[in-house]
């Protein structure tokens, strides 16, 4: 049965001003538990997967080595750029933090109408929850981000800056394609609270009814949180350390908190909008009634959550930094328009399903153009296909540079190193702006009257 728009708001709102103080000391709590052990986790696995030992010195088993750098972390010397905007130079790693905690306050933790009992008072599982709680969670999102550009501007430094600047511009890029794979879930569930949306995934999550909208949103989780293959904004190779180059201490510690915490809230809106939210998976459902009544369901929603979070490690450990064209490429000409085209294609079906008409005639209005459209693109690309010998690489030179011959610089259409055997062309240079008198002194040539 389908819930009816904002029916379960109602239950918010009610708490006593203590109550809703432990809710919010609890979000904070859980959020700095989660990260901690996603550090010590990261490191573990990566190790793991690179046949390492990874941190087994502090507590059993190495399960401290998170507190420890913490610890190590606001015992160093607190340094501040001579040259820096001091105020924003300060300020920018408390905008990056804050925000990452404000946006777990919607996150529902169980169902609103299914209460539990805390200190004698009936409450649900979420601090609050709003009819437009998914924007508040981009707006939040968004704000963080500025930190990063802030920080970047206000060191006063030219490598923190461009860190800052690319954080920016993947900002502008990868929020796009994340807000249209949220557009699919309200024109899906007709709502843009967390509690109604988790509400309408029953039967089936909307990972299984919106799947390029899932596939979209996670890999555009990746590049808002900076974090391997999409961490350009801190790319050491080319920027040093990117925006945090020159903090230190406690302000370092907040930048690297805030990109932890960051992981854990994306990875819960991904659980609340397409895993089901606090529902149990699917086999446990099916046999065990009580799965989701009670405490069980901050069960449910804690393994999902550390389940994407071991997706963010998986990809640290195996994929390689992406070039930035590539990044950018992928937001702009990947990411937005199929997220565009899916959505238009959701909203014909949702349409055509409230004007009554059947599976039959959905396929064939909404099918039949799309299947027109791809078959029109494949008999283009094939007319248009050539040999791949005979197609120049942008920017001129050959597609692969040969060893042993000569060296084209911009093969492929982009900087290349030279291959064993290749000689570098030489430097141009420009015309000498020396008089003519000091040339030709300066070339041993004689210059007296008498010759």
């Amino acid at each position: 049965m389908t819930p009816k728009p904002y029916e379960t708001l109602h239950f918010f709102g009610q708490d006593p001003w203590w109550l809703v103080l432990l809710k919010a000391v609890f979000c904070f709590a859980f959020l700095l538990l989660t990260v901690l052990v996603a550090i010590v986790w990261e490191r573990k696995v990566v190790a793991w997967m690179q046949l390492r030992i990874g941190p087994n010195r502090h507590g059993p088993w190495g399960l401290l080595q998170s507190l420890a750098d913490g610890v190590k972390l606001a015992l160093k010397e607190d340094l501040v750029v001579k040259g820096a905007d001091k105020v924003v130079y300060i300020l920018a790693p408390i905008v990056c933090a804050i925000p990452a905690f404000m946006a777990f306050a919607v996150i529902p933790f169980g169902p609103p109408g299914d209460e539990v009992s805390i200190f004698g008072t009936r409450t649900p599982l979420q601090l609050t929850d709003f009819p437009v709680a998914l924007l508040y969670v981009l707006a939040t999102a968004s704000v963080g981000i500025y930190g990063i550009v802030l920080a970047g501007w206000s060191s006063g430094s030219t490598y923190p800056l461009l860190g800052g600047v690319r954080s920016a511009a993947q900002m502008i890029s990868y929020e796009i394609a994340m807000g249209l794979s949220f557009a699919a879930v309200f024109v899906y569930s007709g709502s843009m609270s967390t509690s109604e949306i988790v509400a309408h995934q029953q039967p089936r999550w909307f990972a299984v009814l919106l799947p390029v909208s899932f596939i979209v949103y996670v890999i555009a989780m990746v590049g808002e949180t900076n974090r391997a293959p999409f961490d350009l904004p801190e790319a050491e190779g080319e920027l040093v350390g990117g925006f945090n180059t020159e903090y230190s201490s406690l302000k370092f510690a907040m930048f690297m908190l805030a990109e932890y915490v960051n992981m854990v809230t994306v990875s819960a809106v991904a659980s609340t909008l397409f895993l089901g939210g606090w529902r149990a998976p699917w086999p446990v459902s099916t046999f065990w009634e009580g799965a989701n009544h009670g405490w069980w369901p901050m069960l449910w929603i804690t393994l999902k959550i550390q389940l994407l979070l071991f997706f963010f490690i998986w990809l640290r450990g195996t994929l390689p930094r992406l070039r930035y064209d590539q990044f950018m490429k992928l937001g702009w000409k990947v990411l937005i328009p199929v997220s565009l085209v899916w959505l238009v294609l959701i909203a014909s079906v949702r349409a055509l399903r409230n004007e009554g008409y059947g599976s039959g005639s959905v396929v064939l209005y909404v099918g039949a153009p799309v299947g027109a459209v791809l078959l029109l693109v494949l008999v283009r690309d094939f007319l248009k296909k050539q040999p791949e010998e005979e197609q120049p690489p942008p920017g001129g030179g050959t597609s692969r540079p040969k060893a042993g011959g000569e060296f084209d610089p911009m093969a492929g259409g982009y900087p290349v190193p030279p291959l064993p055997g290749q000689v570098l062309p030489p430097v141009p240079r420009r015309p000498s702006r020396a008089p003519k008198q000091l040339q030709d002194a300066l070339n041993g040539a004689d210059h007296s009257e008498g010759s």
